[in-house]
Formats: C-alpha cells, sequence, structure tokens
C-alpha cells in the first residue's frame, strides 16, 4: 500500500508540472490559476480521492489552516512592498488613504448591518464577520496588481497598496468582534482596544516594520562590503526580513501584517541598484506561487456540500450585497473627486472606479482571520455559520473573479494603449 503522502508529492507535482508548462496557454484564458487548483483541492478532498484530510473524525484541524494561510500572507504583503516604488506622499497615496480610511470601514460595518438585520447576528457577531470578508486579498489578486517595479498604473497601485495595508488594519476589528462575543459590555474593554489593538497595534507594526527592515538592510550592506554572501543564498536575506520583522513586531504586540509590508516598502528605497531588489521579488514571488498552491488546495479539500447548502441563502445574501453593493459603491463613493497624480486637470475613468469596486477579490487572508478567530473564541452554531459563509464567498470569488479579471484587465490595458495611440501623454492621466 502506498503512502497517502507520496500520492500527495505526486499529485502536486504533476499540478505544478502542468500549470507551468500549460501556463502560455492558461493566462489568455479567462481562468485564473486559482480556479484550477480549487477544482483539483476538491477532486483530493471528501468527495474525490480523499488524499488532503484536514477533517478526521469530525474534528477540523483549524490549526494547520491559519498557520499555512498566516505565511502566505505575510510572503504576499512583503511582495506588495516591495512593488511599489511610488514615493511617499499624500498625494501620490491619495487613493490608497481613499480605499484603506473610508472603504475599508465602509466594507466592515456594511457587512456587520446586513449581518444584523439579515442574518440575526448580534453586533458583534456581524462585526467580526464584517472583518473576516472585508479585507481584499494581497494573494489571489496578483492578476490585477502591479506587475513589476515599473509599473505606475494609478488602478494597479490602489489594489496593491491596498492589497498590502487592510489586511493588517482589519485586525482590530477581529479583535473587536471577538471581544464582543465574549463580553457584551463594551465598556468593560472598549477603552483597551481603542489604545492597545486600535492605536499602539498599528503605531508599532509601522515602526517596526522600518526599524527592523533599516536594521537588517544596514548589516547587509556592511556584510557586502566585506565579504559578498554566496549568490544562491542572497534572496534567502529577504526571508529572514520577513520572519524576523513578523515575529518581533508581534511579540511588542504590534501588527505583524502591517510591519511586514512597511519593511517590503523600506527594502525597496534602500538600495541603488534595482537589479538587487528585483532579485528579491522575483524570489518572493515564486515563494508565494508556490504557496498560493497549496493554500487554495486545502481549501478545496475542506469543502462539504451539505453545511453549504444549508447556509447558501446567507452566504447568498452577503456575496450579493458585499460584491455587487457594498464594495463598489463603497468604491465609487471613495474616489469622489479622486484627480491622477500626474495631472491634477483630470479625474479617474469612471470605468477605472468602476474596476475598483469589482476587484475587491476575498480570499487568503479571509481564511486566515477565520482560523485565527476559531483559535480565539469563536465555536458553536455562530462559527459554523460565519465559516461557511466566508468558505462559500471566498469559493465565489474565487470563480467569478478569476474568470473577469483577465479579460477585464486586458479591456482596461488596450483603452489606455488607445488612448496612448491618440492623446499626448498629459491627456492620459485620468488612468494613470
Amino acid at each position: 500500500m502506498v503512502d497517502i503522502y507520496i500520492i500527495d508529492l505526486f499529485v502536486l507535482g504533476l499540478l505544478l508540472l502542468f500549470v507551468t508548462l500549460g501556463s502560455g496557454w492558461i493566462s489568455r484564458l479567462p481562468l485564473s490559476f486559482a480556479i484550477i487548483y480549487l477544482v483539483v483541492g476538491i477532486i483530493l478532498g471528501p468527495y474525490g480521492f480523499e488524499l488532503i484530510q484536514l477533517r478526521r473524525a469530525g474534528v477540523f484541524n483549524a490549526e494547520v489552516l491559519e498557520r499555512l494561510t498566516e505565511f502566505v500572507v505575510i510572503i504576499s504583503v512583503f511582495s506588495c512592498g516591495l512593488k511599489i516604488v511610488r514615493p511617499l506622499g499624500w498625494r501620490s497615496w491619495s487613493i490608497t488613504t481613499r480605499l484603506i480610511v473610508f472603504l475599508m470601514p465602509f466594507s466592515i460595518f456594511g457587512l456587520a448591518i446586513v449581518g444584523r438585520l439579515f442574518l440575526g447576528m448580534n453586533w458583534g457577531e456581524a462585526i467580526l464577520l464584517g472583518a473576516i470578508l472585508a479585507p481584499t486579498d494581497p494573494v489571489l489578486a496578483s492578476e490585477v496588481q502591479l506587475t513589476d517595479t515599473n509599473d505606475e498604473d494609478e488602478l494597479r497601485f490602489g489594489l496593491t497598496s491596498e492589497g498590502g495595508l487592510n489586511d493588517a488594519l482589519a485586525f482590530p476589528f477581529v479583535y473587536f468582534g471577538l471581544y464582543a462575543l465574549k463580553d457584551n459590555n463594551w465598556n468593560n474593554w472598549l477603552k483597551d482596544w481603542v489604545s492597545i489593538d486600535l492605536i499602539w497595534a498599528i503605531a508599532a507594526g509601522i515602526g517596526m516594520g522600518i526599524f527592523v527592515a533599516k536594521a537588517i538592510v544596514w548589516i547587509e550592506k556592511k556584510v557586502q562590503k566585506r565579504r559578498r554572501p554566496d549568490e544562491l543564498m542572497e534572496d534567502f536575506v529577504a526571508i529572514s526580513t520577513i520572519l524576523l520583522t513578523y515575529s518581533l513586531t508581534e511579540i511588542v504586540n504590534g501588527y505583524g501584517f502591517l510591519a511586514v509590508f512597511v519593511a517590503g516598502l523600506v527594502v525597496q528605497r534602500s538600495y541603488k541598484n534595482p537589479d538587487h531588489t528585483l532579485a528579491k521579488l522575483e524570489f518572493i514571488e515564486r515563494m508565494e506561487k508556490l504557496l498560493e498552491v497549496g493554500t487554495i488546495l486545502l481549501l478545496g479539500s475542506i469543502l462539504l456540500l451539505q453545511p453549504m447548502l444549508t447556509y447558501s441563502s446567507q452566504s447568498l445574501l452577503v456575496i450579493v450585497f458585499l460584491f455587487l453593493v457594498i464594495r463598489p459603491l463603497g468604491a465609487w463613493l471613495s474616489t469622489i473627486g479622486k484627480r491622477s497624480p500626474s495631472s491634477r486637470r483630470r479625474y479617474l475613468h469612471p470605468f477605472t472606479r468602476w474596476l475598483f469596486g469589482w476587484f475587491g477579490i476575498r480570499g487568503v487572508g479571509s481564511l486566515y482571520y477565520l482560523a485565527y478567530a476559531f483559535g480565539n473564541g469563536l465555536t458553536g452554531k455562530i462559527g459554523e455559520e460565519i465559516s461557511w459563509i466566508t468558505y462559500t464567498t471566498v469559493v465565489v470569488s474565487v470563480i467569478i473573479h478569476g474568470i473577469s479579471s483577465t479579460p477585464l484587465m486586458n479591456w482596461y490595458e488596450r483603452y489606455i494603449s488607445e488612448r496612448r495611440d491618440t492623446h499626448p501623454p498629459a491627456t492620459i492621466s485620468e488612468f494613470e
């Protein structure tokens, strides 16, 4: 009898060979790689060959899901930071400020209202649901993010910076929901939540991201002057930066995701040779792609038909409101009066603003917050309801955003190209 682990390795190798050699064809289709991983995960799960078993004897191993998704997210947010070369400033980052400061809370409380009014949740449960599902995903959204360090497109920049930041800034509301689950009297913990989980954790995340990244860059440059590290090992400096930044920030009760994104920004700006940063980015992106395979395979393997059908009406309600009302409306409102950073005479084109609303991709970040909530007080019937709403929402997002991202972005880029061909550079700034 062949060990299941060996069969898993065989299937994983076969899958990687297929998607790698077929990537040239797959990338042209209205189909994302995540959809392929999801289908294979379902085949390997309880409804197929049962080769991946995160559920045994009726017990779901949420810790495995939490640790894997946690690692995937920190790799991904660091990658987001490395891609961004835009100078720091209110004007150049105004789209990010709008998406984080306005759209993020709008999405959380919009979903909380849906949970409270239509799903019968109390406010704590509803806010927890909103915090889990509000963040856009930095992992599965790679097709609509910045393609490289030379890409300065406003839409891609906004989605990349949002993906890097909002996974961190959702955490205060995850804590809020968990505190409310344990204690209905908000006065007992609200002051601590504001001072520690909102103010201190965000400040510590930003501060540690800057401090740790600068320290590692300083050490690396000193060592480089004396003896250059082995070229094959040099890329691991990026991994050490991620792990040290995340762990040290968590030790001081800061938000590690936020710190790692900031560290990526710091590293991007710390080297005069752009090839050095580009090499780190290419290495991190390869890791990110590999980890994405494992995460979506796991998601496919834990799906169960009966509970998905049981909570299908609740899931459908949340999906319709989130994808067709809350996110599009919030994105539209948050981009009112938004001018291009390259030309104050032009506003963002309506199609660009609509794409900001549509590409609110949900994925690995939501799975992490759900798994974290399972380990910190989310149990019982409400735990089941929130979990299957989350799984279903992520699956639907993988499918509909995966199918639509390629044609919509191709359409968007063709339109930009046409504008560049027919107008002087200064007139296309409504898109860039």
